[in-house]
């Protein structure tokens, strides 16, 4: 099989550790101040948006849903079944980690990494305020997921690969700890035309 190179995105440019620092600033906003308002829509108001059930978000903490800041429905897929393995990458609050949590019930397990230590926090208190008890919380990049290889019956992200200038590298790390024949269910942001290579540079646009 040929792979056409040209679909593929290239690795970008930019200075990656201002970048992260830069993203992880933004989202500690998110998570201290979810009502400050922002670029883009949060809370339970976007869950609405994107099509998420009441049924799913029953018991959660609202701490949790206050500073959700998705892209779109990953579960619009497909729900998960019962004692699947599930890797949340781009956990942030842990809104998504806890659905899924809820889906695969207490002989399934999930893990969220998320690099923003503030949201990293209110995951995790929320999670024992949820009562939620199959749910782990670890600091990574997405670059360097630690899991092991095999490991997920299923890779769910939200609104996270759009902040990586090295999404091959990602998709690389979510397809290396899926097991075989597991799956992908990702909600991001696309674009119908190319970025010019100058706006790639600009720190700025990534967080705004």
């Amino acid at each position: 099989m040929t792979t056409n190179r040209s679909l593929i995105a290239q690795p970008v440019d930019v200075d990656t550790d201002t970048l992260r620092k830069a993203i992880q600033d933004e989202y500690k906003k998110v998570a201290e101040e979810p009502g400050k308002g922002f670029h883009f829509h949060t809370g339970r108001h976007l869950t609405k948006i994107v099509g998420y059930k009441d049924e799913w978000l029953k018991g959660v903490s609202e701490s949790s849903i206050e500073s959700f800041a998705g892209t779109g429905n990953p579960f619009a897929m497909g729900t998960l079944t019962h004692g699947e393995k599930v890797v949340d990458v781009g956990s942030g609050g842990g809104i998504d980690s806890f659905v899924a949590a809820r889906m695969v019930g207490a002989d399934g397990k999930v893990i969220g990494i998320d690099m923003t230590p503030a949201m990293l926090e209110k995951a995790r208190v929320a999670a024992v305020k949820s009562n939620i008890h199959n749910v782990e919380f670890i600091e990574a990049y997405m670059e360097e997921i630690p899991v092991p290889d095999s490991w997920a019956d299923v890779v769910i992200s939200n609104g996270v690969l759009n902040l990586t200038p090295d999404k091959q590298k990602v998709f690389g790390e979510m397809f290396r700890l899926l097991r075989p024949g597991g799956r992908l269910q990702i909600a991001d942001i696309m674009v119908s035309r190319g970025v010019p290579e100058g706006a790639k540079r600009k720190i700025d646009l990534w967080t705004g």
